[in-house]
């Protein structure tokens, strides 16, 4: 596969560092809002001085070195510095459990870990592992009471990167743990080449220039941020800006005000918030505005007048606003495509580097496909239904993992011959646009032997403006749903203030058995839910906020 970037050797880390080093050396790369960013040069000076200290303390090539933190940008230095000359960097969701991330480390062998001070104290905590020593990546000091000073100032003589020796292209650079909605945690081993060649397969989705900003909000750990958010941009020259605190709607709007980002990558909930709670509300506030939403002509006018404010709320020069990690809600990207809003819905998964398939500035939109495989990316649906094309999506590419650490077996349960078996339902259409059914471990089978796509009809139960999330369910043969409604809006909406306890209950309990009599009014006789009940409490979710499912189940 040729890729169209010069003054890269080989498909590695390095590489790609190197290059954009000596390109564009003196450009603005890293920096949190409204702090003092720095270059490209900076970064690989930072880089130069962290590989110094952890070859000095012991770290080699094929070591592992742990890294836990929020969204920063000494995380990119250490990820660099780790994978430079051959370590093994182990990223760590910081939304895991305590216990887990110990366990990460434990299984992991990590030899050092990299931790922020956040999170220090579950570092602190752990017993029983391999580990030598801790780096605060607030200001990369050494966690120390004999050490207590940065390393640039205690380590000031220079290794050229240059002279470093590097890894091979198919060597590991990364060693990810899933969180997945199944409660299975793996161990995910990603090559130099899985990552450099995906970030790579991206130039025929965007187009990205050295003067675009990204804003990054997803946590980096997880692999959709890493390679598109972070080797992607620094692939082309862009920088990239963190926000300090969770990326709430206030955060949020302020963060766009100030760096007014060109691009941004996010997960559908974000999104979904925002139209929900910002834009259907002037939509639905009154009974002409409802009636003049309903018909389509009207309201496509009003959803390109809505795309316009969206923009300008966004900072002005959003060109790209990536979508991924779960499906999106076909309403709101009714939305966004009437809107003319810039965005791209992508396909993937850890195990893929992630990217499997995406959709293209500038072609056209298809509401619900997750677009056309990524260069170089073979997509093929393995025993396809012969009515409707269903089957499971398996995906061939220079992407595909390595395999599952320490787990040959489950490697072996999911690539075969090459082909990485997703688990994912779907199908591919006469344009080669990539639809989602649904994952295969989610499907119920109905009392006539059809496929029921939970994930299908939670999307149409979310459309509610008093739902926050659903989740579809199998309990004695019949569909139930559990709902999560917005109190505040429910307050509000019942008056509930005003009310004894018992009245609000019962009023809840009216408004969902009504909400069931409409939905299933939307769906195929067999597909039909028998119940209602609410979930008081929110759903347990993982890092990109899909339901963990099998904590409901019976």
């Amino acid at each position: 596969m040729i890729y169209p970037y010069k003054n890269i050797e080989d498909f590695t880390l390095p590489s790609l560092l190197q290059r954009s080093i000596g390109m564009y050396g003196d450009k603005k790369v890293l920096s949190k809002v409204d702090k003092e960013p720095i270059t490209y040069k900076e970064l690989g000076d930072n880089v130069n001085a962290m590989i110094k200290l952890l070859k000095k303390n012991g770290v080699r090539k094929g070591d592992k070195v742990a890294l836990l933190s929020e969204n920063m940008p000494n995380w990119a230095v250490a990820y660099f510095s780790v994978t430079y000359f051959g370590g093994i960097i182990v990223p760590i969701l910081p939304d895991f459990h305590p216990a887990d991330v110990q366990h990460i480390i434990r299984h992991s062998e990590a030899k050092a870990v990299f931790v922020s001070q956040k999170h220090l104290q579950t570092i602190e905590e752990l017993e029983n592992s391999n580990m030598k020593f801790v780096i605060k990546l607030d200001d990369l000091t050494m966690v120390d009471e004999m050490i207590n000073h940065s390393y640039i100032a205690k380590f000031t003589q220079k290794i050229s990167l240059q002279e470093l020796p590097k890894p091979n292209e198919d060597d590991m650079a990364a060693l990810l743990y899933t969180s997945g909605t199944t409660g299975h945690s793996k161990g995910v081993m990603l090559s130099h080449k899985n990552l450099v060649t995906n970030a790579m397969s991206a130039y025929k989705n965007i187009t990205v220039l050295p003067e675009d900003t990204f804003l990054s909000i997803l946590p980096l750990a997880h692999t959709l941020e890493c390679t598109v958010g972070m080797i992607l941009p620094i692939l082309h020259g862009a920088d990239i800006v963190y926000i300090e605190k969770i990326p709430t709607p206030n955060v949020l709007i302020k963060a766009f005000a100030s760096v007014k980002p060109t691009m941004m990558l996010s997960v559908p909930l974000i999104i979904e918030k925002i139209y929900k709670n910002k834009i259907l509300p002037k939509f639905s506030g009154s009974f002409m505005m409802r009636t003049l939403y309903s018909i389509p002509f009207i309201r496509k006018r009003l959803n390109k007048i809505a795309g316009k404010k969206l923009i300008e709320t966004f900072g002005g020069r959003i060109k790209f606003f990536g979508i991924g990690g779960a499906a999106l809600s076909p309403y709101v990207e009714t939305f966004l495509a009437e809107a003319q809003f810039p965005y791209i819905v992508g396909y993937g998964l850890t195990e893929t580097s992630p990217l499997i398939a995406g959709g293209r500035m500038g072609y056209p939109i298809k509401i619900g496909s997750t677009g056309l495989p990524m260069v170089g990316v073979k997509v093929q649906i393995k025993d396809p239904n012969p009515i409707n094309g269903e089957g499971e999506i398996i995906t061939k590419s220079p992407s595909v993992m390595m395999g599952y650490y320490k787990d040959e077996e489950q490697t072996k349960e999911v690539i075969k011959d090459g082909w990485f078996y997703t688990g994912d339902l779907g199908y591919i259409d006469e344009d080669g646009y990539l639809f989602i059914s649904g994952r295969s471990k989610n499907v119920i089978i109905g009392s006539g032997g059809e496929n029921i796509y939970p994930e299908q009809i939670e999307a149409i139960i979310n459309q509610n403006e008093a739902v926050l999330d659903s989740l579809i369910l199998e309990h004695d043969e019949k569909l139930v749903a559990r709902i999560h409604l917005d109190y505040e809006l429910i307050d509000t909406m019942f008056k509930a203030h005003d009310m004894p306890e018992h009245e609000v209950r019962q009023k809840i309990a009216e408004y969902l058995e009504n909400m069931r009599i409409e939905i299933n009014a939307q769906l195929a006789s067999f597909a039909k839910i028998h119940k209602f009940i609410e979930q008081i409490e929110p759903f347990v979710k993982t890092p990109t906020k899909k339901i963990k499912r099998y904590l409901y189940t019976d």
